[in-house]
């Protein structure tokens, strides 16, 4: 079933806690691996990603800022959007900075998956924005495929024509994301296709980190 829907980075939403402290300034990052694994830790436990910086190189280069300078640390998963149709769980779960002035940076260039070949798969993790070129650091993790959400070249839609950037994907803690995703939402709480998928309470993230990459010890002749 070809349907789509919004992943928004939520301007309109107030912050949820009260200000952490001021973000800590890293220096000039270093060159990028083709891929980058991050840790999620949230109350409810740890999310593994791998961002995939071979096809994404602008999104995942952009959440690595955020991520060394501990801008997304103390913020929240606060949307599960659960579809009535198809096999569940069917939908997604969003987190971030809810467009935090104190936390946001500019937005980054808009790289659609017609342009990286990443999909909207179950576990992949996608930029939320409004407008094309407007994402900063809220993001989805899918726990179905949601193949609707890719650029669609055909589309009259120039919306539906950019579709969402997808830069990475789930490579541990996808029963956490489930659990998350099963927390109770607001009947109330949100703002148009929002509204009643907000969690309430949201899941609180701890911190976000780079995971190290691990060298296997030379073989032993």
């Amino acid at each position: 079933m070809n349907r789509r829907f919004v992943l928004l980075a939520a301007p309109f939403l107030l912050a949820l806690t009260a200000a952490a402290p001021a973000p800590r300034k890293s220096p000039a990052p270093a060159p990028v691996a083709d891929t980058v694994k991050i840790a999620i830790a949230t109350t409810m436990g740890s999310i593994e990603i791998e961002l995939d910086h071979k096809h994404a190189p602008m999104t995942v280069e952009n959440i690595l800022r955020y991520v060394d300078q501990r801008r997304l640390d103390n913020t929240n998963f606060y949307r599960a959007m659960k579809l009535a149709w198809g096999t569940p769980p069917n939908g997604l779960i969003q987190g971030g900075l809810q467009m935090d002035p104190k936390r946001v940076l500019k937005p980054v260039v808009h790289e659609p998956t017609s342009q990286t070949g990443l999909s909207h798969k179950a576990g992949a993790v996608s930029l939320a924005r409004n407008a094309p070129g407007t994402g900063t650091a809220d993001f989805s993790i899918l726990l179905s495929d949601l193949t609707s959400l890719d650029a669609d070249p055909k589309a009259t839609n120039p919306d539906q024509q950019a579709g969402y950037a997808v830069f990475g994907r789930v490579t541990g803690g996808m029963d956490v994301v489930r659990r998350i995703f099963d927390s109770p939402t607001s009947p109330t709480r949100g703002q148009g296709s929002m509204k009643g998928q907000m969690l309430e309470p949201p899941v609180r993230i701890l911190t976000v980190r780079r995971v190290p990459l691990t060298v296997a010890p030379p073989a032993v002749k």
